[in-house]
């Protein structure tokens, strides 16, 4: 529980930067923020693996590999996005877009939104290729609480001040 509490501190610390980076900035200035995020809910979700679905010694030492290719190739996707995303709206803001440029992304889009769920798909039947069946349902569930954790996190204003203050409410309840 303290490994928890540690966790939704740096969260809710990173919280409020997070907020700021959804506001629109094209580039990369807070991709080392955005980067430490990901890295963080990672190492929680890593550091829970194990104990939550009862993995075994030789189990978790076989899956732990293709867990974190998933969790790469999911940020990996994300990221892809973002920038030709980024990208559209730098064009279409300084009145420079034109069709031929427009397609082009439009085209890079619809390839990279093809081409996520096939990789997801292969990586998510290979973790599950070592687990049981309620194994695979608790790796859903950790990720899907993490996942809703921080959309939560996101989503409050002033979450990080709250909880370095110690006021109620700022939730310690990660999964």
């Amino acid at each position: 529980m303290r490994r928890t509490a540690a966790l939704v501190l740096s969260l809710l610390a990173l919280a409020p930067s997070a907020r700021a980076q959804g506001a629109g900035r094209a580039g990369g200035a807070n991709r080392p923020a955005r980067d430490e995020l990901f890295k963080m809910i990672d190492a929680y979700i890593i550091s829970n693996l194990q104990e939550s679905l009862g993995l075994s010694d030789e189990q978790f030492v076989k899956i732990l590999p293709l867990v974190k290719k998933l969790r790469a190739d999911r940020r990996d996707h994300v990221e892809r996005r973002r920038e030709t995303m980024a990208e559209m709206r730098r064009l279409l803001e300084s009145g420079t877009a034109t069709d031929a440029g427009i397609t082009a992304l439009m085209k890079t889009l619809r390839d990279q939104e093809a081409e996520e769920p096939v990789t997801l798909r292969r990586d998510m039947d290979a973790v599950d290729a070592l687990l049981t069946p309620v194994q695979q349902a608790k790796l859903r569930l950790l990720e899907a609480r993490v996942e809703q954790r921080l959309r939560e996190l996101v989503r409050q204003p002033g979450a990080g001040r709250q909880q370095r203050e110690g006021r109620p409410g700022a939730g310690d309840d990660l999964p």
